[in-house]
């Protein structure tokens, strides 16, 4: 991280028991330099066992991923994080709308059948990632399945659990793989509207979907960790926790000011 990163993502750290007075052991590596070593696992898609010697031993950097992972520090991170880029745009902190959408990934060999699968849409032996994104692109819930589940069956604990942690969202939308009977679930069980954006028959060629391209820009977006542009994850709590780990990067960059990225419509070329 660089310092503008750090100060961004050092207020917005969980206060460890032990330095609240709440006892506890104090832990033995800094957080800048754990998160660093984290993120260069996210960033670089290398092993754990792999970490370069500048940083703590592999060991003590996996547990400490996946103690914040099991125990809700992370997410609580992302949340942090994301609450204030959505402020900084001039939103609020309680998102209205959302947009859903999957990614199928290739599994690596030490991913278990049981949790993988055949997606025969994609044609692609994995897993799948299923996403849900406020209208900034920004993650509020992602869960990994199977690559052989539908998104229409998927959507049913992913919307429940958007339903559990956001009670502001009303609108969702999503593609023709969610239509069915999801849309009159989400009415009547979860009081959420899925508004169902289809692409038209005689379109050929590439076209910009209303909303639809708010979420594939995120799809993009965490396609440039390396540790995700194929499941190397075990377990598939693990996979989504470098999701959010993945996000923890993208924003603490813009809130330190980069250069963010961003839909630019092609303009048309000037006349002579």
């Amino acid at each position: 991280m660089t310092e503008a990163e750090w100060q961004e993502v050092r207020s917005a750290l969980p206060v460890p028991a032990w330095l609240a007075g709440r006892g506890g052991r104090p832990e033995g590596y800094c957080h800048r330099v754990m998160l660093d070593a984290v993120r260069y696992v996210v960033d670089n898609g290398v092993k754990w066992v792999n970490l370069p010697a500048d940083f703590p031993p592999f060991r003590r950097v996996h547990a400490f991923a996946r103690r914040w992972q099991a125990t809700g520090l992370l997410a609580e991170f992302h949340d942090r994080l994301r609450d204030r880029v959505r402020v900084k745009e001039g939103r609020s902190v309680d998102p209205t709308a959302a947009i859903v959408d999957s990614q199928s990934v290739r599994a690596a060999a030490n991913v278990p059948r049981v949790t993988s699968g055949w997606d025969g849409g994609k044609r692609v032996g994995g897993r799948k990632r299923h996403v849900v994104v406020d209208c900034l692109g920004l993650v509020l819930a992602v869960m990994v399945s199977a690559a052989s589940v539908q998104d229409r069956d998927a959507g049913v604990p992913l919307l429940a659990r958007l339903r559990e942690q956001y009670f502001s969202v009303r609108l969702v939308w999503a593609d023709g793989g969610y239509a069915g009977r999801l849309v009159d679930l989400a009415r009547s069980e979860l009081r959420l509207t899925l508004d169902i954006v289809r692409r038209c028959d005689d379109t050929t060629g590439f076209v910009v979907l209303p909303r639809r391209w708010v979420v594939e820009r995120t799809l993009s977006w965490l396609m440039r960790s390396r540790r995700l542009v194929r499941d190397y994850e075990t377990l598939p709590a693990m996979h989504e926790a470098m999701v959010l780990w993945s996000m923890t990067m993208l924003m603490a960059g813009r809130l330190a000011g980069r250069r963010r990225s961003a839909f630019i419509p092609r303009q048309p070329a000037p006349s002579s």
